[in-house]
C-alpha cells in the first residue's frame, strides 16, 4: 500500500481503495488534483479538474475517483506536471501521453487547444523508447533509452534549448552540445531545463536570471550549456525548484545554485548563488535529493535514511539543512512545501522493505489474515488477536481490576448461522453510564481470556461510533492518530474511558491544532466534561484572548449555564473585563 494519507485530496478514500494504490500524484495550485494508480493498474483521478487536467473528458470536479478507462493496464512509468495544469506520462512501452493545459502547445500536438482526455504524443517520437518526462511550468522534456532529450512547449526564455524563443509546438530533439552525448537524468525548473549526461557532466538552458543554470552570470540559455563549475564532479541526479536547482554527486556530496530568498541553497543565508555550491550536510553522505519547480522547498535523504529539509518550509525560511523525523523526502512535501503537491510520481513496489511498524500500519483492518472482526455500527473493522494481546494484555490488572472489570461488561453470547458454518459473536453492552470514569483502565486478563478461544471472532461494540473506534484501534497498530480534531473529542471520550494516558494526551493535541473561534466552546465544554485539564486550560485562554468573537458564536449562546457561570467567573478573575 503507497502512503497518500499525508496529502488532504485523499482523505475521504474508503480504506479499501486506500489499500490498493500503487502510484500517485498529487498536484495544482492548491493541491487539489490527484491521479493514482491501482495494483490492477487502474488509472483513476479526483480534483477541480483545471483546464480538463484530470484526462476525463470533461471539466467537472469531483470529490470521488473517477477512472481515466484509456489510460487502465498502460503501466506508467514517468509522470510529471506543469503549472496550468497540465500533464504528462510515459508508459512501459516507452509512449507518451499528454493532456490538460495546452496555451503554449505544451500537450506537443501542434495546437493550443486544451487536451480533456490523454492523447499520445508522436510527433518525431515515433520508434523511440522514453523513459522519463519533466515538465516546467508550460514546456516539457522527454528523455528516450538511447539517452537523447526531447523537448516542446513554451520557449519564452529558451528552455526548449531549440537556439531561439519561438514556442515549440511539437518535441524537437535537443541537440547542439548534447549532441552525441548519453543524458541519463533529466529535470525542469519553472523556465529551465537541465540535463545529467552518463559521464557525470550536467548541462542547462533556459532562464538564469536567478543564476540556476549554474553558469556563474545571469544570461538566459537557448541552448544547453555545461556547468564547468562542476568540471571533475560526478553528478548523478538533478532536482530543480522554482527558481533553484540541487545537484547530487556519486560520492554524496550536494551542490545547490539559484534563488535564495527562502534559503532554498542551504547555505545558512539567503543570497543567490550563480554558481554551484557546496552545502554543509555534516558529512552525512545523501542518496537523494528533492525539489519541484511549483515550490522553494528542498529536501534530501541519507543513506542512513535520515531525511533534511531546507527552504519555504510552511511559510518559514529555512536557511540550513534541517533534520526531520521524516522517513522519506515526499513526506516533506506533503507536509511542508506550499503548495503541498508532490515533486515526482509516488511509486511502491511490492518487493520494498518494510519495518515491523510500516508493516502493522499496513495490515490494520486488512481481512486477508485478520483473525478478529469488530462489528461496530454494522460495520467491520479487521485486527489480529495476537497483536491486541500484546498491545493491552501484557499489562497485568488487579484482581480487584479484573473483577471491576467482569461487572462493568455483560457478556452474551449467541450462534449465528452464515452458509455452511458458524460464527460466535461477542456482544459486549457497557455499563458506562452506570460507571462513568470509575471503569477499569485496560481490556485486563478477562477479555484476554475470551480472544484466547480460537472459535470466537467477532466482536460487537455498542458504546462508541464506528469512526472512534477505528480511530482507537488504528492507534493500537501505529501510535498515532488520524483524525480532525472534532471526531478527536469521540477518541479522547474513549480515552478517558479506557484510562488510556497517551492516546488522550495525543486526542489533546490533535484537537488544540484545530481550535477556531467558531469550535472553541464545543472543545472547551469537550475539556471539561473529559477532565482534560490541560485542554480545558488551552481552550479557556482561547477564548478569552478572542473573547469578543467567541461570545458570538451559536455554541456560546447554548452554553450549559453551569459551565458557563464557571467560564464567567475564571475570566473575571483572569481580568477579562477589564476595560
Amino acid at each position: 500500500m503507497l502512503e497518500v494519507g499525508k496529502w488532504p485530496v485523499f482523505a475521504l478514500l474508503p480504506p479499501e481503495e486506500l489499500r490498493l494504490i500503487r502510484q500517485a500524484c498529487v498536484f495544482g495550485s492548491a493541491a487539489n488534483e490527484a491521479l493514482y494508480v491501482t495494483v490492477n493498474d487502474e488509472v483513476f483521478a479526483l480534483g477541480t479538474n483545471c483546464s480538463g487536467c484530470l484526462g476525463l473528458g470533461d471539466l467537472q470536479s469531483t470529490i470521488e475517483p473517477r477512472r481515466i478507462d484509456v489510460l487502465c493496464g498502460k503501466k506508467i512509468v514517468s509522470l510529471s506536471y506543469g503549472t496550468g495544469p497540465h500533464v504528462v506520462i510515459t508508459t512501459a512501452d516507452g509512449e507518451v501521453f499528454a493532456w490538460g493545459h495546452n496555451g503554449y502547445s505544451q500537450l506537443g500536438n501542434g495546437t493550443t487547444n486544451h487536451g480533456l482526455t490523454p492523447a499520445l504524443v508522436s510527433t518525431n517520437l515515433i520508434g523511440k523508447r522514453v523513459t522519463e518526462v519533466a515538465c516546467g511550468s508550460h514546456h516539457n522534456i522527454a528523455l528516450t533509452t538511447d539517452g537523447e532529450v526531447f523537448a516542446w512547449g513554451y520557449n519564452n526564455s529558451g528552455q526548449v534549448g531549440s537556439g531561439s524563443t519561438v514556442n515549440q509546438p511539437t518535441p524537437r530533439r535537443v541537440s547542439s552540445c548534447l549532441q552525441n552525448k548519453v543524458v541519463v537524468n533529466i529535470a525542469c525548473g519553472q523556465l529551465c531545463s537541465m540535463a545529467v549526461l552518463d559521464n557525470g557532466e550536467i548541462y542547462g538552458w533556459g532562464y538564469n536570471c536567478n543564476g540556476q543554470l549554474g553558469l556563474g552570470n545571469n544570461g538566459n540559455q537557448q541552448t544547453p550549456c555545461r556547468i564547468a563549475a562542476l568540471q571533475g564532479i560526478n553528478i548523478v541526479q538533478v532536482a530543480c525548484g522554482y527558481a533553484h536547482t540541487l545537484a547530487l554527486t556519486d560520492e554524496g556530496m550536494v551542490y545547490a545554485w539559484g534563488a535564495n530568498s527562502y534559503g532554498q541553497l542551504g547555505t545558512g543565508n539567503k543570497s543567490n548563488q550563480a554558481l554551484p555550491t557546496l552545502i554543509n550536510t555534516d558529512k552525512e553522505r545523501m542518496v537523494e535529493v528533492a525539489a519541484c519547480h511549483t515550490s522553494h522547498t528542498s529536501a534530501a535523504k541519507t543513506q542512513s535514511g535520515q531525511v533534511l529539509m531546507w527552504g519555504q518550509c510552511r511559510g518559514q525560511a529555512v536557511a540550513s539543512p534541517h533534520l526531520t523525523h521524516f522517513s522519506s523526502t515526499d513526506d516533506v512535501f506533503a507536509c511542508f512545501a506550499t503548495p503541498a503537491v508532490t515533486w515526482h510520481l509516488l511509486s511502491v513496489d511490492g518487493d520494498d522493505y518494510l519495518t515491523v511498524a510500516q508493516s502493522l500500519k499496513r495490515e490494520f483492518d486488512s481481512p486477508e489474515i485478520s483473525d478478529l472482526k469488530f462489528l461496530v455500527d454494522g460495520k467491520c473493522i479487521h485486527v489480529h488477536k495476537a497483536l491486541l494481546k500484546i498491545r493491552y494484555f501484557k499489562r497485568r490488572a488487579t484482581r480487584r481490576k479484573v473483577k471491576e472489570f467482569s461487572t462493568y461488561f455483560n457478556l452474551i453470547y449467541f450462534q449465528c448461522s452464515k452458509a455452511s458454518s458458524k460464527m460466535k459473536v461477542i456482544v459486549l453492552k457497557s455499563s458506562l453510564k452506570q460507571h462513568g470514569s470509575h471503569s477499569t483502565g485496560h481490556w485486563c486478563e478477562h477479555f484476554r481470556a475470551l480472544l484466547n478461544e480460537s472459535d470466537e471472532d467477532a466482536v460487537e461494540v455498542h458504546q462508541f461510533s464506528y469512526l472512534v473506534y477505528r480511530a482507537f484501534l488504528e492507534y493500537l497498530y501505529t501510535d498515532t492518530i488520524n483524525l480532525p480534531p472534532e471526531d478527536a473529542i469521540g477518541l479522547l471520550d474513549l480515552a478517558t474511558y479506557y484510562r488510556e494516558t497517551r492516546l488522550k494526551r495525543l486526542c489533546q493535541e490533535t484537537i488544540k491544532r484545530g481550535i477556531s473561534e467558531e469550535n472553541a466552546v464545543t472543545l472547551l465544554s469537550a475539556a471539561v466534561k473529559y477532565e482534560a485539564r490541560d485542554l480545558e486550560e488551552y481552550c479557556f485562554k482561547f477564548c478569552v484572548n478572542h473573547l469578543t468573537a467567541v461570545t458570538q458564536t451559536q455554541a456560546f449562546a447554548d452554553m450549559d449555564h453551569d459551565l458557563l457561570k464557571n467560564f464567567i467567573s475564571k475570566a473575571s478573575r483572569y481580568g477579562a473585563f477589564k476595560n
